[in-house]
């Protein structure tokens, strides 16, 4: 979602979900029915939140009975998820609280993510030796970047940047100069802030990384102003809308304050799984909208924060911001059901778990085959030299690659080794003949010698 200052474009006009009015329904031929048949109205609420929690627009279409119409089977689930719902902390202005529904399949999908926290993440025992770790560790932080920030309008492909990254170019536009920051902000969550309590100064300090050059420095260190006039804008079935008005300034400053306090457990509310929480967070911040600039990326990088200070550090692993890339219109149909229909958080709640699993399924995919990469390159490179882990990996990039090159800066960066690591790794491989030097003006860039190359041909 993009911002949209009033004072320098026409705005479009307000997204608001199409409703049924169920003010006209006949409520006693509702708990007639219900009375009459509770098994099959039971069931038909169950279809209504699972396999996905259902809006109206949906919903009308997927869900039919041969006594009651669409709108009074809307009626009756829409009255069964205020029963059952429960307050969450987290308050709409001028008005009540966002609430949420625990669905049976939370505790399933709580305890799989849990399960992969502990090491059940990984399809194979041992596999992920402690320099492993940080390749992937670095993997994830740089796909993570660069997913955040293309769904906030970064416009560049995922191969430049990431190639930018890793071998630590200057930024050449503000779009490369997002990424670059957002890597940066990640990086900075993952060494040092994931052991500080949130705080409006720390905040403030991620907000500044974030936004560094991209912005003017008057809007940094402080929160929004209802004089900046911010709207948030989105792209509706293909018609651009104001798809949210975030609250004003007085209660951003209050509410902020109770959001510190809740991301620190310091409100003395019942335990609340960190999972849960951490989509809470991530909503509370894009609800609030508390800067003029960089809301959404804040909202996944505090996601982060909150999962790693609670220790669950194998979320390095799972860019989750490339899963949610995939369809970004449902990220903000998230937003909007939450907000608009009821105050029904479970919306976003639904969305966000199931792009975790989603991320979880696709790292386990991704670790299978450089699983099975490494195994290629044991069977061919291993018998005539040895190798180790970082080593491998290069190998199979060097012979997968089209254009293949690497660099002690980029090598560095990828296995989050040092410098001199990074060149004895390449020193020995070119020792090996497995590769050769070259000078590019300041740069040594490495490629794949005829060497390397012929001994992968054996295999064929």
């Amino acid at each position: 979602m993009k911002k949209l200052k009033k004072l320098k474009l026409s705005p479009p006009l307000n997204f608001k979900l199409r409703k049924p009015d169920l003010n006209k329904i006949n409520r006693q031929k509702v708990i007639n029915a219900l009375e009459k048949n509770p098994t099959k109205y039971r069931k038909i609420l169950e279809k209504a939140n699972e396999p996905q929690y259902l809006y109206w627009t949906k919903f009308k279409y997927k869900i039919r009975d041969d006594v009651l119409s669409p709108e009074e089977l809307w009626y009756l689930v829409r009255q069964f998820r205020n029963i059952s719902a429960t307050e969450s902390l987290i308050k709409a202005e001028n008005s009540d609280n966002f609430k949420w529904l625990r669905l049976p399949s939370t505790e399933e999908y709580l305890h799989s993510v849990d399960m992969m926290a502990g090491g059940q993440l990984l399809p194979y025992p041992n596999i992920l030796s402690q320099s492993n770790q940080q390749t992937f560790i670095s993997r994830g932080i740089i796909e993570e970047a660069i997913a955040s920030s293309q769904l906030e309008g970064a416009h560049t492909t995922r191969a430049a940047a990431r190639k930018m990254i890793i071998e630590k170019r200057s930024p050449r536009n503000a779009s490369e100069r997002m990424i670059l920051n957002n890597y940066k902000a990640i990086n900075a969550i993952e060494e040092n802030y994931k052991n500080q309590e949130l705080s409006l100064d720390l905040l403030f300090e991620l907000h500044r990384i974030l936004t560094r050059d991209t912005i003017n420095k008057t809007e940094q260190n402080r929160l929004r102003e209802n004089s900046d006039e911010i709207v948030v804008q989105g792209e509706i079935d293909q018609e651009q809308f104001i798809t949210h008005l975030p609250p004003s300034e007085n209660f951003v400053r209050e509410e902020i304050k109770r959001l510190i306090d809740y991301a620190n457990d310091q409100m003395g509310q019942k335990f609340t799984h960190p999972i849960t929480k951490a989509i809470f967070l991530h909503f509370w911040i894009g609800y609030l909208h508390p800067f003029t600039d960089g809301n959404g990326r804040l909202a996944r990088a505090l996601f982060y924060w909150y999962l790693l200070k609670k220790g669950y550090w194998t979320f390095m692993f799972l860019p989750i911001s490339t899963v949610i890339k995939k369809s970004p219109s449902q990220y903000a149909l998230a937003y909007i059901y939450s907000e608009q229909d009821n105050l029904d958080i479970t919306y976003f709640y639904d969305f966000h778990i199931r792009k975790v699993l989603q991320a979880v399924e696709d790292f386990k995919i991704y670790l299978g085959s450089k699983i099975k990469e490494n195994q290629e390159v044991d069977k061919i490179i291993s018998k005539k030299v040895t190798l180790n882990e970082r080593q491998k990996q290069l190998v199979h990039y060097f012979i997968s690659d089209p254009n293949p090159s690497t660099t002690v800066s980029s090598h560095s960066t990828l296995n989050n080794i040092s410098r001199q690591t990074a060149a004895k790794d390449l020193k020995v491989m070119e020792a090996d003949k497995l590769l050769y030097a070259k000078r590019e003006g300041k740069y040594v860039r490495y490629y794949p010698a005829k060497t390397l190359l012929g001994l992968w041909g054996e295999r064929k």
